[in-house]
């Protein structure tokens, strides 16, 4: 029997974390101290003006583990990673899970692209972002895409240069052509610096230099060169109008405000890119009354940073955060340079943030309401799957798994994630069936698993395979669930696994779990959650499978036309889109397409329209 009273006189006056657990021996909440003595008998103090949540938290607490650390450096690193590791109930959980994206422009090839990507990496590339505005990005990768002919294929260059033929991108006037020699390493680099300028929020010279092509080009009686440099500069000039400046200095820096209502608090971040607002999000933190907003700073900052793609050199705080200093340590050391936390009073930087304590309050009132009711139902519906199989721990990450194929041809299974009750795509993984031909489900799904475990096995606490479910969720009933048992066990864990099942109309019916099957109410939170995450389980397996059957269709209808290889395929396929539009398609539209010889244009229009 852990004695709380005995226990407490043994902490040690040393910097290090601290881990409370409850009942069941869950950890509800990590915490750090400079001191653990004194710190972790704070909790215990009646004399204490505790908040709220504190004393739930206290209620709830039988017994605490302790780590001494060298420094309480190394303690608050600890913290976050423990905070990540279990998701402790009474630590701040931040419950929006977007990977923003990030435009790459991979400058240390000799014939950079242009990229969309979800994550920065130390590669040696420039990233652009992150955008919050998707549609946002999109537009600006399209002007770029019509404006500079940069390459978008893989090839290895200068390696490859004049080993194929040009794509279809350098004919329609998309590309530039360096893989076959039509542009220079020098001439290139040159629309690469001006592409990263554009992105950068520099399109002043930008504007100077087309404007100054369009009127040569007018000068010349080149038209419709003009009209394509005149819409072109449109776009630009559109672009530049959309984006706020926040100051002068071109600086990188996120902005931190905060709006409080009676029970909860709202952080507004803004996203500031070379003195450009580019974005913003918010984040619901629930039941914070009595808690003191310098410690919610604190808690909210090591959490957001933890898990950010990106940390600017410069954070403007609406209230200084407690343990400034240790944070701006922490930051800088994931950074990799320094990193300061301002809290300015007066000036533009004031402003920024006046004005993003602004739409904090209007977000919260906007929003509170409806994000208080998703919150509740969500957590209501993990705690009745819970409950209904009597599941022990934090019921946090979901996997679910199908498999999908046509008679055994192009089977394929799917493995999405719910965190927190939402689907976390950025985690959801594709596996086309290597090992097993014809049609077996079980097998299948065995070799699914199987590459899933290993990967949780072999690879280190950052890579997003390597996270332990809470519960794996398998569509199929005793069978598929014996399958998931049996491979979870033979790498020596223990995983949680219950069966979808359904009914004779193929709707969900309730859960199998340890053989015995469970049902939920239809109208309950729980129902409607397992019903969601089936669906998007099936509509994922069946989307690839659909997708990869596709394929091998239009391969294998093209492979019958002579003169088709599969570069001419790519061009076809690049041109119609599908076999079906091919098939409409004229002798003359045919013949039209860079690259397909007259002769062979003739064969294909004739293989879809013998009689």
């Amino acid at each position: 029997m852990f004695d709380i009273k005995e226990e407490l006189k043994k902490l040690p006056a040393l910097p290090g974390v601290y881990l409370m657990k409850n009942e069941l021996d869950q950890i509800i909440y990590v915490g750090k101290a400079v001191s653990l003595k004194n710190r972790v008998k704070q909790y215990f103090q009646k004399s204490k003006n505790h908040s709220i949540k504190t004393i739930r938290l206290v209620e709830q607490i039988r017994s605490f583990e302790y780590i001494v650390t060298a420094s309480e450096l190394e303690a608050l690193v600890l913290e976050c990673n423990l905070i990540k590791r279990y998701n402790p109930k009474y630590n701040i959980r931040l419950k929006d899970d977007k990977h923003y994206p990030y435009i790459r422009v991979d400058i240390q090839n000799a014939f950079p692209r242009v990229t969309v990507v979800r994550s920065m990496k130390k590669d040696g590339a420039k990233y652009f972002g992150p955008y919050t505005d998707v549609n946002a990005m999109w537009e600006l990768v399209e002007i770029i895409k019509k404006t500079w002919q940069l390459r978008t294929c893989t090839r290895v260059l200068p390696r490859d240069i004049n080993k194929e033929r040009a794509c279809l991108n350098y004919h329609i006037g998309q590309c530039s052509g360096p893989c076959i020699a039509k542009s220079s390493e020098v001439e290139y680099k040159v629309m690469v610096d001006e592409v990263t300028s554009f992105l950068s929020g520099k399109y002043q010279d930008i504007i100077k230099r087309i404007e100054r092509q369009m009127e040569d080009a007018a000068i010349n009686l080149e038209f419709e060169k003009a009209a394509t440099l005149r819409d072109q500069l449109a776009a630009i000039k559109k672009i530049e109008q959309k984006q706020t400046a926040s100051n002068s200095s071109m600086e990188d820096q996120d902005v931190i405000a905060f709006a409080r209502s009676e029970k909860d608090t709202l952080m507004q971040i803004y996203f500031v890119r070379q003195g450009k607002l580019i974005g913003r999000e918010h984040f619901l933190i629930n039941e914070t009354e009595g808690e003191e907003i310098e410690t919610l700073f604190r808690e909210f900052i090591i959490q957001f940073y933890s898990e950010a793609n990106f940390i600017p050199k410069q954070i403007l705080v609406e209230k200084v955060p407690q343990d400034l200093e240790l944070l701006e340590e922490y930051l800088t050391m994931q950074r990799g340079s320094k990193v300061t936390i301002v809290h300015p009073q007066k000036g533009t930087k004031h402003n920024l943030l006046e004005l993003a304590s602004k739409n904090a309050y209007i977000t919260l009132s906007q929003f509170g309401d409806e994000l208080r009711r998703q919150e509740a139902r969500t957590k209501g519906a993990l705690e009745e799957i819970q409950e209904a199989i009597g599941l022990s721990g934090n019921l946090n990450r979901i996997e679910a798994y199908d498999i999908s194929n046509t008679q055994g041809i192009e089977s394929v299974g799917g493995m999405v994630v719910f965190e927190s009750g939402k689907p976390k795509r950025s985690d959801y993984r594709k596996f086309k069936i290597k090992s097993i031909q014809g049609p077996n489900d079980y097998g299948s799904m065995e070799e699914v698993l199987d590459r899933r475990i290993a990967r949780l096995v072999q690879k280190g606490e950052e890579d997003s395979f390597a996270k332990m479910p809470d519960l794996i969720l398998m569509d199929g009933g005793k069978g598929q669930v014996g399958v998931a048992e049996k491979v979870i066990a033979s790498y020596g864990l223990t995983i949680p696994v219950c069966g979808m099942v359904k009914d004779d109309r193929h709707r969900t019916r309730g859960l199998l779990y340890q053989n015995e099957e469970i049902l939920l109410k239809t109208t309950s939170e729980g129902f409607k959650l397992i019903t969601r995450i089936q669906d998007e389980v099936h509509r994922f397996a069946i989307e690839y499978h659909k997708k990869l059957r596709s394929k091998a269709q239009v391969q294998s209808v093209l492979d019958n036309i002579k003169g088709v290889g599969k570069e001419r395929k790519k061009l076809l396929m690049n041109t119609f889109k599908s076999v079906e539009l091919l098939r409409q398609a004229s002798l003359e539209e045919i013949e039209a397409i860079p690259g397909i010889p007259k002769d062979v244009a003739l064969n294909i229009y004739t293989f879809f329209h013998k009689q």
